[in-house]
């Protein structure tokens, strides 16, 4: 590996040399293309002493179609790109692909509380993204520490029915979901939170979509991730056409979701955030299918969509939604890891101490959302006294409350 890097250093200061033989010193925007095409060719090679797999991976340069770059306080850097000249257009079946600014009609998703502080990203400070472009994130190297998917979900038949395995990638998850019908969309509203996060590891709460057998499904999801050791609250999507094999990935890294507004960055730090016994922030996610695409809407903006062309099995409908946390668990030591679930507190807590999903809903044929029935909640938790779920059936609608604190006396291993 040592010897690896010596000789990417080697060819690196061999092009810069070349430069100034010609005459001609490069300039950064030369050395940075050279730099990209050297790590191709040492595709396990280095930078700042970690592993990479390739610079595609690792955005050091500004993006393609880029109109305007803006620095955020908290260190964010985001491309203002132009909207016909974003990843999504990469992929081969998006090559001829005509953009759809928005659905030709909007469902009655999730209704804010209008006393709800907006979601903020605090890079507005600093500008905005002018009309005709939207914002990308520069992805920093290890972002998503621990595996780019998010490997599926056991499949379950009962409720209350619990998991006490080691399920081999070390994601452990306290959900509820529905399963078996023709489902056309999702909704929900969660509240926000920054649990405690260790050993490069991740803490998510999301709500996916989904169709296929497990092996090969199929899926879109959005809610919000916090790593380790960035430690700060992020909008988030994902998706994959083929088990979180090769096919997908996070927010924009790879070619498939198709942005289209231009105040929300995906990766991006998230406010305010809710306190333990105090108040309490949300934010509404609400996914559904309009005219062969899956549009995602946060709050009242609608973000953007996925085509159906890029799926199988979700190309037509889906047949499970899921809602709730998950955590990557590294086993630090041999002990079940300290990272926390949602609030960091147990689902039984409820209102003001545990995270929460509510108003959860699916979308059916006729293009309304229907409440849940807690009856047909399936629960999936990997190990209770770890993170756990509470179901609330409302006289409207169901919530749930999760999470957990992690390792515990109880929670050892």
């Amino acid at each position: 590996m040592k010897e690896e890097a010596r000789n990417f250093k080697h060819s690196l200061e061999a092009v810069k040399q070349a430069s100034y033989q010609e005459g001609v010193a490069a300039t950064q925007d030369q050395l940075t293309e050279a730099f990209v095409a050297l790590c191709r060719e040492y595709c396990d090679t280095f930078v700042g002493g970690r592993r990479i797999e390739t610079m595609k991976n690792n955005v050091l340069i500004k993006r393609k179609g880029t109109i305007k770059t803006i620095e955020g306080k908290d260190g964010d850097i985001i491309d203002c790109v132009d909207i016909y000249q974003q990843p999504a257009f990469d992929h081969p079946f998006l090559k001829n692909h005509t953009i759809q600014m928005k659905p030709s009609s909007i469902p009655g998703g999730v209704k804010m509380n209008s006393s709800q502080a907006g979601l903020f990203q605090n890079w507005h400070k600093n500008g905005q993204c002018p009309k005709g472009t939207i914002p990308i994130r520069r992805e920093q190297q290890d972002v998503h520490p621990r595996g780019s998917g998010v490997k599926w979900i056991p499949h379950r038949t009962q409720l209350n029915q619990s998991i006490a395995i080691d399920n081999g990638n070390h994601n452990e998850f306290a959900t509820v979901d529905i399963e078996g019908g023709i489902f056309y969309g999702g909704r929900a509203i969660l509240n926000v939170w920054n649990p405690a996060v260790y050993n490069r590891e991740f803490s998510i709460a999301e709500m996916w979509v989904a169709a296929g057998p497990d092996k090969e499904i199929n899926t879109v999801e959005a809610g919000w991730k916090v790593d380790d050791p960035d430690k700060r609250t992020r909008l988030f999507i994902y998706w994959t056409s083929d088990g979180y094999k090769r096919k997908g990935c996070y927010n924009l890294q790879c070619p498939g979701f198709v942005q289209v507004n231009q105040k929300f960055a995906f990766g991006s730090p998230i406010e305010p955030i809710s306190r333990y016994s105090a108040k309490q922030f949300e934010m509404g996610i609400t996914m559904y299918k309009k005219h062969g695409n899956w549009w995602l809407q946060v709050q009242d903006q609608v973000l953007g969509y996925w085509p159906s062309s890029i799926f199988n099995y979700l190309a037509s409908t889906a047949t499970r939604i899921i809602w709730g946390g998950m955590v990557y668990n590294s086993k630090p030591n041999g002990h079940h890891t300290r990272t926390q679930m949602g609030s960091g507190h147990f689902g039984n807590e409820g209102f003001g101490k545990a995270s929460y999903f509510k108003n959860i809903g699916y979308m059916d044929n006729s293009g309304k959302f229907r409440d849940v029935d807690a009856r047909s909640l399936n629960l999936q938790v990997t190990r209770p006294f770890c993170y756990n779920v509470k179901v609330v059936n409302n006289t409207v609608g169901t919530d749930f409350f999760f999470g957990g604190p992690g390792y515990s006396t109880l929670c050892a291993v």
